[in-house]
């Protein structure tokens, strides 16, 4: 009875200690990982936010807003049949009014149904397609294929339809030599065929016989 009394006690002693030992890791587990947790807390504090983030919130911001396209074209014809085409190196909305788009690098080329073509080519400019309207700007260099080439500073032109025009003057040279205006127009008649270059607003030509004679 004796042994069997010990051995009894013996496996009670053996559940406790588990017991105890389950309970005690309950209670430091928890700790230790606290105490991890808050080690790297205090390591972060030393390091600089504004070190570590590329970008502040402010370039965040704006990079949201700029939504960039690259590379886009619009391309369009004419009940004549006359090709037109807008491209630019990018685009992005114009944050004012989002219907409207602000390029870079745009150009223009208008190919009529007679063959003949004409294009722009501007630093930048702004395309709003519901109003049939682009306006290029900076630099605007207006060629045609026969043989005018025309430098302004602002050009307004449709974008499905043969119209163009520079509320300031144009420089260029052409077939009759070189010239400047205070004004110019490109149109089509009342048919929308025949279109043609108008030069208004004091027009000053230096003639050129030689080309005449070519």
């Amino acid at each position: 009875m004796i042994a069997c009394a010990s051995g009894w006690a013996e496996m009670f002693g053996r559940g406790d200690f588990y017991s105890r030992l389950v309970a005690w890791l309950k209670i430091l587990l928890p700790l230790a990982a606290l105490g991890i947790l808050s080690t790297l807390f205090l390591l972060s504090r030393n390091i600089d936010p504004a070190t570590t983030i590329p970008f502040t919130t402010i370039d965040l911001r704006e990079r949201a807003r700029d939504e960039r396209v690259t590379a886009p074209e619009f391309a369009g014809a004419t009940e004549q049949g006359d090709l037109i085409l807008f491209r630019s190196s990018s685009a992005r909305p114009d944050p004012e009014n989002p219907s409207r788009g602000l390029a870079d690098t745009l150009s223009a080329r208008i190919t009529f149904a007679s063959g003949a073509t004409i294009t722009f080519t501007a630093e930048e400019g702004i395309v709003d397609q519901r109003r049939d309207r682009a306006e290029l700007s900076g630099d605007v260099v207006v060629t045609s294929s026969t043989g005018y080439e025309i430098t302004t500073e602002h050009l307004i032109s449709g974008m499905r339809t043969i119209h163009a025009e520079t509320p300031g003057a144009v420089a260029g040279t052409g077939p009759p030599g070189d010239f400047t205006a205070g004004r110019m127009l490109l149109t089509t008649d009342e048919n929308g065929e025949n279109a043609r270059l108008l030069f208004t607003d004091g027009v000053k030509l230096l003639y050129d016989p030689q080309d005449t004679k070519e």
